[in-house]
């Protein structure tokens, strides 16, 4: 499975997020930037820290004119009781199948464990930033925050 890198086209989605929202990447194209990133699952320990850190961050990717979408293979009842009981302001959508992982090629850590991966893409529909560790959650969000930000200031 090739995975997508910097410079690349991000390749289309249509999916619905747990709140029943449809959502298609082509609806950011030319407006804001999407940051997309890949969690193992719902409620474990790296993973909710870095769902709270995209969180607390969200006010500062919205003003640097960023969407945040996250990705996990739980369910959409797993994701709701998930945003729910964090706070979490920005979409969460379940790829049950690994659908969407497979589209990004994103694999699987020692073939069991999803990776954690985080790419940044800015309005014109272009991976602009990848950022894969499969233990340092907090580091997706800084990363990613850093690379949209020197998106506003080149698109500026």
């Amino acid at each position: 499975m090739p995975s997508i890198q910097v410079g690349d086209p991000a390749p289309e989605f249509t999916v619905t997020a747990s709140d029943g929202q449809r959502v298609s990447l082509a609806d950011f194209r030319g407006k804001q930037a999407v940051v997309v990133f890949f969690y193992p699952r719902d409620n474990t320990s790296v993973c909710t820290a870095e769902a709270c850190a995209f969180r607390d961050a969200y006010e500062d990717f919205v003003e640097a004119g960023a969407a945040v979408i996250g990705v996990s293979s739980s369910s959409d009842q797993s994701h709701r009781a998930f945003s729910a009981s964090h706070r979490l302001p920005y979409l969460l959508v379940s790829d049950a199948d690994g659908a969407l992982r497979k589209l990004f090629g994103v694999p699987d850590a020692f073939f069991v464990i999803p990776r954690r991966v985080t790419f940044v893409i800015d309005r014109d529909g272009i991976v602009r930033h990848v950022f894969s560790a499969l233990f340092q959650g907090k580091e997706h969000v800084d990363e990613a925050l850093k690379t949209v930000r020197g998106l506003g200031r080149a698109q500026a």
